[in-house]
This record gives structure tokens, sequence and C-alpha cells, in this order.
């Protein structure tokens, strides 16, 4: 390498770069394809430059890719639709009699909701818009309702089938089906949770979630069934979206597009499928996809040069050979992919740093999946922690204009204690993550 410089010192020089680059602002997709041509340049030559191609097709060119715009594309058009918010108001009225039963219900509508779209971002919108304005209509507590409905949304990304578990598959090499089962478990003990916490806390003080009117309560057993009708058809998305994977019926990518159709006649039945609602959620997948392409494109031009330069077998030689047991090294990494969280989006880091991180855990003996779903679960602590905090943001660009972002923030402590507490139980207990696939 020119200067005589060594792997050792090219990894501090490109960490330096980075870290520059993104304190003036340069984004993280434009920052790593930057410092991708120019490593190329000053260590191979001109001649080199093929491989920033080569590396980004070969990512590109995976059949697996192709479910990513449909699942956003699905989570798109069930934000502008009134699918989720039947849903929420024909389960509501079964719990008004629980300790805060209407955020309870919240939670559960979530899990669905995040078992049909696996993205966040749409989820949290989805729920501040449906969800917040009744909770606070209800008299809740408002920091109580506010962590609740962005930890809630933030399950989308936990709950399969989500985006974060297809980009991890395919930057691991591991199956995508099997991480969508291996999350199912842990995805439920994060938001079983969530339900205890708001149990306990409005058991405690029943002014946190005060029950619903009094005609709410009184409504006839049969009017509450006729109501389960807006059940139905988000179940039926669901059951056609994960049915046909978990079956063996189709691929990812298959049922990806199975659940398009799904969602487009759902929405049809209800006489919302109008040109508009399609543009908007068509252009809104198209920028969303966009965007991560991007990403994709410079942090794994990055990582294949630095591979080239020898800096994969670096890394895995320096993580396995620290003076410390295998699992303090992986905590070092839970430690760094949260703290990365606070400044960087889920993408960068999982496209950053698995291809570093995995020879090393698999060097340890640890099993991929897990990894997977250990990552996942500290992406879900990144999505709610300040200052990054992109739930946040999701929910502060729908949430009533009196709530101020700061006022978020502060709701945010408890349920990133509560996923803090969920990261610990499946790195004590890896069987949560790993017995749902070793059964199927």
């Amino acid at each position: 390498m020119p200067g005589g410089l060594d792997i050792a010192t090219w990894s501090i020089l490109i960490l330096v770069a980075m870290t520059g680059l993104l304190t003036l602002g340069i984004p993280l997709a434009f920052t790593t394809g930057a410092i991708a041509v120019a490593l190329c340049l000053v260590i191979f030559g001109p001649q080199s430059l093929y491989l920033v191609a080569s590396r980004s097709y070969e990512f590109i060119d995976s059949y697996v890719l192709v479910s990513v715009p449909f699942f956003i594309l699905m989570a798109s058009i069930l934000e502008r639709s009134g699918l989720a918010r039947d849903l929420y108001d024909a389960v509501k009225v079964f719990t008004g009699r629980l300790p805060g039963g209407a955020a309870i219900i919240t939670m559960i509508v979530g899990v669905i909701i995040g078992a049909i779209i696996g993205v966040a971002g749409g989820e949290i919108i989805l729920m501040g818009l449906v969800a917040l304005p009744q909770l606070l209509r209800l008299g809740y507590d408002r920091k109580l309702s506010i962590g609740l409905v962005c930890a809630t949304g933030a399950l989308g990304s936990m709950i399969p089938p989500a985006v974060t578990l297809i980009f991890f598959g395919l930057a691991a090499g591991v199956s995508i089906g099997d991480l969508f089962v291996a999350s199912f478990v842990p995805g439920l003990v994060l938001g079983g949770l969530f339900v205890a916490y708001v149990l306990i806390r409005c058991w405690l003080n029943p002014s946190l979630g005060p029950p619903p009117p009094e005609h709410e309560l009184s409504m006839p057993f049969m009017d509450k069934l006729r109501g389960l009708k807006g059940v139905v058809l988000p179940l039926a998305v669901l059951f056609a979206t994960l049915g046909s994977i978990y079956l063996g019926l189709a691929s990812v990518t298959e049922s990806a597009a199975i659940g398009v159709v799904g969602t487009l006649l759902a929405v049809w039945v209800r006489r919302e499928l109008t040109w508009t609602l399609l543009r908007t959620a068509l252009l809104q997948t198209m920028l969303t996809c966009g965007v991560v392409l991007w990403l994709v494109l410079g942090t794994n031009a990055l990582i294949g040069v630095y591979n080239v330069m020898g800096g994969i077998d670096f890394a895995r030689s320096l993580l396995t050979n620290l003076p410390f047991p295998p699992f303090v090294v992986l905590l070092m990494m839970m430690a760094i992919w949260i703290f990365l969280g606070f400044f960087i989006d889920w993408i960068g880091i999982l496209l950053l740093t698995v291809p570093v991180f995995l020879p090393a855990v698999q060097a340890f003996g640890y099993d991929p999946i897990w990894f997977g779903i250990l990552f996942n679960l500290c992406m879900q602590i990144a999505y709610l922690s300040p200052p990054f905090a992109p739930a946040c943001f999701y929910l502060k660009g729908v949430a009533p204009k009196d709530i101020r972002i700061e006022e978020i923030f502060s709701a945010m402590w408890p349920f990133i204690g509560l996923q803090l507490i969920a990261l610990g139980l499946v790195l004590a207990f890896p069987k949560l993550a790993l017995w749902l696939p070793s059964v199927l």
C-alpha cells in the first residue's frame, strides 16, 4: 500500500474521514461512496474503480431486494386508507374496562399493523393519526400516550415481515425466512413488556388511563360483534402475506407481491381505491427506495473496497484476539450499534458493521440468526434514542401542534428501558429467538 501504511492505519483514516464528512453534513450515502472511490484511486489506481460498480451491482441484483418496494408500497397504501382506523375501532370496545384498555388496544393493533407492513416509519405515522388522538381524547397521560405510540410504531421493524430483517439477511447471507420466524417471539416479548408496563402503571394510578365514556362501555354485545367486520380485511392481508411464507407457499418476494395485491383488494372493497391514493403511495415508495438504494450503493462500495484491502480479515482478527470472553465482545458490538444509532440510520449501521462483525461472531460459534435478532433489538432502541430518534420525528410530523419534540423525547425513556430488558432476555435466553425456527 502507498506510503507503507498498514491496514490498521488505513482503518483509522477511514473512520476519521467518515466522521469529518458526516460532521460537515454530507449524507452517509455520499460519504461512504466518496471514501470508496478515493481509496480505489489512491491505493489501486483508476483501473480499480470497477470494484465499486461490481460490489454495488452484486447487492442490487439480489432477487429478495425486490420485496422491499412491495412492503413499502403496502405501508404507503395502508397509511392513506381507513383500514387501520377500522381495525382500531373494532377491537377497542372489548377492553374498555381494563386499566389502560385503550393503550392495550393500541399495542395489539400496532402488532397486527406491524405484521402487515414491516416498515416502522409507516406504522408510526398510522398510529400517530389513529391511536394518539383517541388516547388524548380519553384523557390518557400525555407522556404515556406519546411514548406508547412511538414504541409501538417502532415494532413495525421487529415483527415480520420487517424490512430491517430483509437487509440483514442480504448483508449476512442468511435465510430471510428464518429471520422472520426468529423475530416473532422476541417481538411478542417486547410487545408484552409494553402491555405489562401500561397495565401496572394504570392499575397503580388509574388517572393515567381513565375508562372511556359509559355509552361506549355499554354498547350491546351484538353491536360489538358487528364492529368486528373491521378486523376481517386487515387479518386477511396479514394471512396472505405471512401465511404464504410460513406455509412454504411463496418466497419472501412473492409474499410481498401477494401482500400488495391483497392490500389493494382490501382498499378497493372499502371503495377507497382512487388514482390519487395510488399515485401518492407510489411516489412515497419511489422516494423511500431512492434513499435506501443510495445508502446501499455507498456503503456496499466502501465495504467491498475495504475487504479487498484486507480490512475484513483484520477486523475479524482484531475482534477475536481481544483479551475478553466472546460474550463481552458481543456486548461491545451491541454497544457500538446503539451508540451509532444516536447519529445515523439503521441501514447505514447494518451495511457498515455487519460485514465486519459477522466473521468474528461466526468464529465465536454464535448463530447468525440470533445475531440478526440482537441487531434488530438494538435498532429498536436506536429508533427511540435522541438526538437522531427517527420514531420521534415521524410522530412529530402527525402529532397535534401543541406536542413539542422535547416532550416526545422525554416520553421515550421508560420504553427504551423496556427495550433494554427485552434485549437482555434474548441475550440471556437465545432460545427465545431460535426455538421457533428449529420447530418449523
